[in-house]
């Protein structure tokens, strides 16, 4: 009985511990009014070859690599066939992060229909408040 005891108030303990970790809720940085991310290329619907560039275009704010802290700033994470993640966290490696600051990239995809989305990332990759995503758009390739 008192093993059963001590090893309840034990794991009571680690979980009084551990829960405010989880409950603190990520700061998230302010987009600054009309923030507006797009694709420049390829636009909606486009036929493409398997290989293809995409463009990224950025309004109301500026680029800036991850881990600079300015403001009005983020950098572009492209999201292929994929839901938008949650917005009070950072993004996961399974989206294609572009830390650097880039503005574009080089993309290589199986032939079929794809859903392309933008989503612009704080300093610590995480969405802004309100999130700066773009509009899905679609593409073939063939």
């Amino acid at each position: 009985m008192f093993r059963f005891a001590t090893t309840a108030l034990v794991e009571i303990c680690i979980i009084l511990t551990v829960l405010p970790v989880f409950a603190a809720e990520i700061e998230r940085t302010p987009a600054p009014e009309g923030a507006k991310v797009y694709f420049i290329e390829p636009v909606d619907g486009a036929r493409v070859a398997q290989t293809f560039t995409v463009k990224f275009g950025l309004e109301n704010m500026g680029v800036a690599p991850a881990g600079t802290d300015l403001p009005a700033t983020g950098h572009h994470h492209l999201l292929i066939d994929q839901e938008l993640p949650p917005f009070d966290q950072p993004m996961g490696g399974d989206i294609k992060h572009f830390g650097g600051g880039q503005t574009q990239t080089e993309v290589t995809l199986a032939p079929g229909t794809h859903k392309l989305r933008l989503i612009l990332g704080d300093m610590k990759h995480v969405p802004h408040d309100p999130p700066v995503y773009s509009e899905e758009i679609t593409v073939t390739v063939e």
